[in-house]
């Protein structure tokens, strides 16, 4: 069986290792860098933060004291030399309430702005990666995946903001109550709080010694986990082909094995996860009998208050917490670095030139082009096209042939402007295509490729796509120039039918007629036909030619097929090989040269005859 594929970070074991950035503080030099405009804003919300922790720490003290005057009052009353002070312990708890209502205040502060701030700089950074993909040349997309550039858009600006949303006020949180409670421990009994700090150290020992022994048992649950995953998912996809060879004997087996070293890992890891929360209990409540002793000795000698020791207790509760978020958001920090640098390293990237300073007038582009001595390689080191030279006149229906990997879709991709060229020149109406913008350019070229790529929407909207100010008579009467118009009519809906995601509601023919409608009423006056004919049937290839045949009257178009029944009616054939030509000339005349071609016809006729 192939190599199971592995789960993402979110699946399996609960210690999934953490994504680091490769420069971490390049990274969060060029984010602090980036939301500079917001930089007031954020001092607001370290304000706001700073302010509501340290209302929130006071509140136990303020306790403490009403706690005091009740046990006060309490010990006069069996005395019989006093009473209760209710208004004053009344006094205390609204003290204490308005504290803990101000906190709530400066908290709900901190979290709207910073949620706005966060948004903000998510919009503006999926808009900039938006932008930056039109600027960017055709080479970056041919040379990652689509989940790649997608992951950018997507994912790491999702990681980005929250890390924003949450790091930032919860370390400033966390480090004010830290060093506010050690304040108010240290206020109320320098004693008790050596004996609470030292506790600190006794459970991070052990925490530290469990999870190094269950590391190794969390990592083989996630590894474990992945190929069972990837053994189910092969075995339930070629399901067909394990009946047809009789290895489901072979498959059970290897998922048993499989599962029980899963079941025995997990099993560990778990069971060692599930001892951390006894042992900090366990720890704790040692802490806290500690300084209930202490404390109770103090209180007797007259050093403290009793409610002094109700305050500590809560302060020691309390302590902990802030540490653990600190650790979480350290964790969140470094996942959020490495976004921004995936960000920043995608923005960064090169870029097309987009304009020129005295661009040629797109007006002025009939359909005449010519390739002068055309040199070209992706990598300068290999060039693949040597010396091309063919000039095209207005209107000219030039077929572009050759074997696999002779340069036929490269030649197209230089005249859109994908690729420059290394040498040489393509010329438009005797204009380098480099003194167009590009943009502008690429308005004067029509497209019709073998992948026909329609959105989800409706049948109108696909073909309007083509030129969006068209109107609905001027979309009817591009799809009968396709001979597209009959068969959407017979569809539910019609013109209004929807396409899914993927246009598997229509067939591929039918796909390529819709296409061909959208480039009809773009009406480009260069148009180029890349294997629009490969994927379908030959019945279904005499409907699309018709609808091309439409398409290409009276304009310049080069044609690229494999088929060369389809391209007998050119103007001009152009014979690739090796990234040259090595012949061309009418389909009569190629054949009467018994050359290259003639070689390529006959061996496709013998095929479609055999």
């Amino acid at each position: 069986m192939a190599e199971p594929r592995r789960r993402g970070p979110h699946g399996g074991g609960r210690m999934a290792p953490v994504e680091k950035a490769k420069d971490f503080k390049g990274s969060m030099k060029n984010l602090i860098k980036y939301i500079g405009r917001y930089k007031f804003a954020v001092l607001v919300v370290m304000i706001a933060a700073a302010a509501s922790t340290v209302f929130s720490v006071i509140g136990p003290k303020v306790l403490g004291s009403a706690t005091t005057e009740l046990a006060n009052g309490l010990m006069k009353k069996i005395q019989g030399t006093g009473v209760i002070n209710m208004d004053a312990i009344a006094n205390i708890l609204l003290i204490a309430v308005s504290l803990y209502v101000i906190s709530a205040v400066f908290m709900f502060v901190q979290g709207w702005l910073m949620t706005g701030i966060t948004q903000k700089i998510c919009y503006r950074m999926r808009r900039e990666i938006s932008e930056k993909i039109n600027r960017m040349p055709l080479k970056y997309f041919e040379s990652r995946t689509y989940g790649e550039v997608l992951s950018r858009i997507t994912n790491d600006v999702d990681t980005l903001g929250m890390g924003l949303n949450q790091s930032i006020t919860q370390i400033i949180t966390s480090i004010c109550t830290i060093v506010g409670i050690l304040v108010m421990m240290l206020s109320i009994s320098p004693l008790m709080t050596l004996i609470a700090i030292v506790i600190l150290p006794v459970t991070a020992g052990l925490l530290s010694a469990v999870v190094k022994v269950s590391q190794k048992h969390f990592r083989a649950q996630q590894k474990y986990l992945g190929s069972i995953n990837g053994i189910v998912e092969e075995s339930y996809s070629g399901h067909l082909i394990i009946k047809s060879y009789n290895k489901e004997e072979e498959t059970v087996n290897e998922f048993e094995k499989t599962n029980d070293i899963l079941y025995k890992s997990a099993w560990k890891s778990q069971f060692l996860s599930g001892m951390m929360i006894p042992i900090t209990m366990f720890v704790g409540n040692l802490g806290y009998a500690a300084v209930a002793l202490s404390g109770g000795i103090l209180a007797i000698n007259g050093v403290i208050h009793i409610g002094d020791i109700q305050a500590f207790v809560q302060y020691v509760k309390n302590f902990t917490q802030p540490i653990q978020q600190m650790s979480q958001v350290i964790n969140q920090v470094q996942s959020m670095a490495a976004a921004a640098e995936r960000v920043f390293e995608f923005l960064g990237e090169e870029e097309e030139e987009q304009t020129v300073e005295t661009p040629v007038d797109i007006g002025s582009v009939k359909g005449a082009v010519e390739f002068e001595h055309v040199r070209f390689g992706y990598n300068e080191d290999k060039i693949i096209i040597r010396d091309f030279s063919a000039s095209v006149k207005q209107g000219q229906r030039i077929a572009i042939v050759g074997p696999t990997g002779a340069g036929k879709t490269t030649m197209v991709k230089l005249l859109m402007r994908f690729y420059d060229v290394n040498g040489g020149a393509i010329k438009i109406e005797g204009h380098n295509i480099k003194d167009f913008n590009r943009r502008e350019l690429r308005q004067a070229l029509g497209m019709v490729l073998q992948d026909t790529w329609l959105f989800n929407g409706t049948i109108m909207e696909n073909i309007r796509y083509g030129r969006l100010d068209a109107t609905d008579e001027e979309v009817f009467a591009a799809a009968k120039a396709a001979h597209a118009d009959r068969f959407i009519r017979t569809l539910p809906d019609g013109y209004n039918m929807v396409l899914n995601e993927d246009a598997s509601n229509v067939s591929q023919g039918q796909k390529q007629l819709l296409t061909i409608a959208r480039a009809i009423l773009a009406d480009n006056p260069i148009l180029i036909l890349d294997e629009a004919t490969s994927s379908v049937d030959t019945r279904t290839e005499s409907r699309i030619q018709r609808a091309m045949n439409n398409l290409m009257k009276g304009r310049t178009s080069f044609i690229i097929a494999h088929r060369l029944s389809t391209i007998k009616d050119a103007d001009l054939i152009l014979v690739m090989r090796d990234g040259d030509i090595v012949e061309q000339g009418t389909h009569k005349e190629l054949l009467k040269k018994e050359g290259f071609y003639a070689e390529l016809y006959n061996s496709q006729f013998e095929q479609a005859a055999s």
